[in-house]
């Protein structure tokens, strides 16, 4: 992982009472958006690894279904941190995860390390992923490394992905 998929040195972490404010403040605000678009869904949060992390979660799977897919989860993750941070005047980097989506993004995160993997038993000597998130691009570092491979992110904003390579 390089060092501007971390806390950038001028910015520094947030406690846990702030990491649990941001978690309440989001909270409130996604209970909004549920309430305004008449979805029913239960709201947890927690606090781990220096994030706030917020899950909305239904009884009935399928009241989520409309808000679970990864770009949705990804604007509406994007729409409650400028929420939280208009709140408290911090950056936010909280998680959002609404009906087991980030879950699921894990599993389909582990099948892109696999298939990049078997280009470098193959013999490739690098294999690139494409653009995502720090967030994702975190969890692939994490794969990679847990399979004994080495991983590093290159590119800027939106276009910034993983490399892997042999470790």
């Amino acid at each position: 992982m390089t060092t501007s998929d971390q806390i950038a040195p001028d910015q520094t972490a947030a406690t846990e009472e702030q990491l649990e404010q941001e978690g309440d403040i989001a909270a409130d605000y996604l209970e909004g958006l549920l309430d305004i678009a008449d979805i029913d869904g239960d709201l947890a949060l927690d606090v781990r690894a220096g994030r706030a992390y917020v899950s909305v979660e239904a009884d009935d799977v399928s009241a989520l279904s409309a808000l679970s897919h990864p770009d949705t989860v990804q604007a509406l993750q994007e729409l409650t941190r400028l929420a939280v941070q208009s709140s408290t005047g911090r950056f936010s980097r909280l998680i959002l995860d609404i009906g087991g989506s980030r879950d699921a993004r894990q599993r389909q995160l582990e099948t892109l390390v696999e298939r990049a993997i078997t280009r470098l038993e193959e013999g490739a000597s690098q294999a690139s992923l494409p653009a995502m998130s720090s967030y994702e691009r975190k969890l692939v570092h994490d794969i990679a490394a847990d399979r004994g491979y080495s991983s590093e992110s290159f590119g800027e904003g939106a276009d910034r992905h993983t490399v892997l390579r042999r470790g």
